[in-house]
Order: C-alpha cells, then sequence, then structure tokens
C-alpha cells in the first residue's frame, strides 16, 4: 500500500480542528510528500494551503495545495473532521443526524476515487462515524479508524500529573470506551514512571468518581470558554496519521474494531490498539475489573443503541 518514497495524505475537513491538524502533521513526520485539503469551501482550503505551504521550509518540503475527493485515488491516509461542531450544552450524540449524512457525502466520493489506504474519522460521535465509516466503505476493518479515547486519556493523564504535581511524561494512564460520556479510566493500568499507580497512591472510589467526571467535564470546559476543542485531537490525528506512514507500531487508546474484545462485537470503541502501516495491526484487550466490563459494556450498548435507530 505505502510507496517507499511518495507519502500522500488528503485532509477532507478545513476547520478548526483539520486546520490545526494540518498544522500538527507537518511538524510531526518528514515522511509526508504530499498533503491535499479537501472543503466545501474551496477559497478557504487554498488559503489555508498556502499559508501552510509558508512552514514547510522549516519543517519538511511537503507539496500543500487545495484538492478534490478523486485527489485521494493515490493516498496513503485520509482524515475527515468534516461535520456539524458541538456547541455549548450539546452532546456528542446530539450531532449524530447532522453529521451521518455529512458522512456519506464523503466517505462515497472517496471510495469511488479508489482510494485503497486507510481511513482516520474525528468526526463526533467518533464511535458511531468511525463504525458508519467502515460499513459504508466495505474496507477491512483495520484500515478504518478513530481517534476515540486518544483525546481523553491524554486529559487523564493531564488530570493525575496536576493531582501528583508530576511532569505528564511520567504518567501512563488511558480511558476506554465511548468517547464521551460512557467512558472511563481503567485504574488498575495506569503507571507512574513504570510503575502501577497504586505504588504512588491510593485512590478511593470518590476519588476515582471525581477523576472521571473531570475528564468527562474538560470538553465542555474548554468549549464553554472558547467555543471549541481542536488543539488535542488534531496533534492526537497527527500523531496517529505519522504512525500510519511510519509504520510505527504505536499503542494508543483509539475507536477500534472490537470483534469478542470485552465479549463486544462489530463496533468501534475505544480501546488501545497497536497503529501502523496496516491501520490497526492489533487490539488489544485490557484486563478489567468486573466494575470497569461493566462500564465497556455499557458504552458499547449507548453506542449499538444509536446505530441501530441510524440503520
Amino acid at each position: 500500500m505505502l510507496d517507499e518514497y511518495t507519502h500522500k495524505v488528503v485532509l477532507v475537513g478545513d476547520g478548526a480542528v483539520g486546520s490545526a491538524f494540518a498544522f500538527a502533521l507537518l511538524q510531526s513526520t518528514h515522511e509526508i510528500d504530499d498533503l491535499v485539503i479537501v472543503d466545501r469551501n474551496k477559497q478557504k482550503a487554498a488559503g489555508d494551503a498556502g499559508d501552510l505551504a509558508d512552514i514547510t521550509p522549516l519543517t519538511s518540503p511537503v507539496r500543500v495545495q487545495a484538492g478534490e475527493y478523486a485527489d485521494a485515488a493515490n493516498a496513503d491516509v485520509v482524515v475527515i473532521t468534516a461535520g456539524v461542531a458541538r456547541k455549548p450544552g450539546e452532546s456528542r450524540l446530539d450531532l449524530v443526524n447532522k453529521n451521518v449524512a455529512i458522512l456519506r457525502s464523503i466517505v462515497e466520493p472517496v471510495v469511488a476515487s479508489g482510494f485503497k489506504g486507510v481511513f482516520v474519522i474525528s468526526s463526533n460521535p467518533v464511535d458511531i462515524l468511525t463504525t458508519l465509516t467502515q460499513k459504508l466503505s466495505g474496507f477491512p476493518k483495520e484500515r478504518v479508524i478513530g481517534t476515540g479515547t486518544s483525546l481523553d486519556s491524554m486529559r487523564l493523564r493531564v488530570l493525575l500529573a496536576h493531582r501528583l504535581q508530576l511532569s505528564v511524561n511520567a504518567v501512563d494512564a488511558q480511558i476506554l470506551g465511548e468517547h464521551g460520556d460512557t467512558s472511563f479510566a481503567a485504574f488498575n493500568e495506569i503507571t507512574i514512571n513504570g510503575k502501577p499507580l497504586t505504588e504512588r497512591v491510593q485512590l478511593s472510589q470518590e476519588d476515582k468518581d471525581r477523576i472521571e467526571d473531570d475528564v468527562h467535564q474538560a470538553g465542555g470546559k474548554i468549549i464553554g470558554n472558547k467555543g471549541a476543542t481542536f488543539y488535542g485531537v488534531a496533534k492526537c490525528l497527527a500523531y496517529i496519521t505519522s504512525a500510519i506512514i511510519e509504520n510505527r507500531n504505536v499503542v494508543l487508546p483509539i475507536s477500534a474494531p472490537l470483534e469478542g474484545q470485552y465479549g463486544i462485537h462489530d463496533l468501534y470503541l475505544g480501546s488501545p490498539a497497536v497503529i501502523n502501516s496496516q491501520g490497526i495491526g492489533q487490539v488489544i484487550e485490557y484486563p478489567l475489573t468486573p466494575e470497569e466490563h461493566a462500564k465497556m459494556v455499557q458504552s458499547a450498548t449507548a453506542m449499538q443503541a444509536v446505530l441501530d435507530k441510524i440503520e
């Protein structure tokens, strides 16, 4: 799939997340040769392409241009950020009906172009739209990825680092389940400088509930203050895309296709996975406590109920 010398990324959606992703991507890897920006507002796409091209002498010699869905024909990765943004007080699931129609209008022409690479989705609700992208495209499940709980996990690391007065680099922690209100922290798997969290601090159930609630509320607080969130998810997108292009085999919690993991089937949900040139090299099933497993099932049930209404 990947040519040794020419790697191409097509970005669909040049809003706040899309443009922040493009900026982060150009600084994240030297392996990309072409970045194509596709947006309904062609003038905006052309403007961003020109603006971004100006940084390439300081990053790497990437050709940045505005384009069309047909440009996906020989792309390695198509990143979809297009969609209606979440408004203050609105849940990610409230966006379903608005963004499903937009998704259909994107996936069909991309597939028709002859695209054979990897889809990466960040539009919300990301678990729903990632599942639907795979169904609409007919692609193998490992070639469709959603950003999932990658951003939630970064937020958890920041919160724990502040609480424990540590560098965020000392904390390895992951949020699983829906990218949304039913997500949860896998506390037994959290490490501090490679050692179990329990060796550093004993958290009560009240502490854990408060931390999870803070993670759930983090995005809404940012939206309330500035109207949108985009830097965090854009960096996660750039990290995922670079991992695909460079075949890094990194582990990150994403919207991953569950086929029996946690007893869940035929659904994308936040779980750690290996990311490489295939897209998803392996989905990793974390050992969960009975309480955590119940939360994962709760997430899956909530997502499936929404999917059933769409289908």
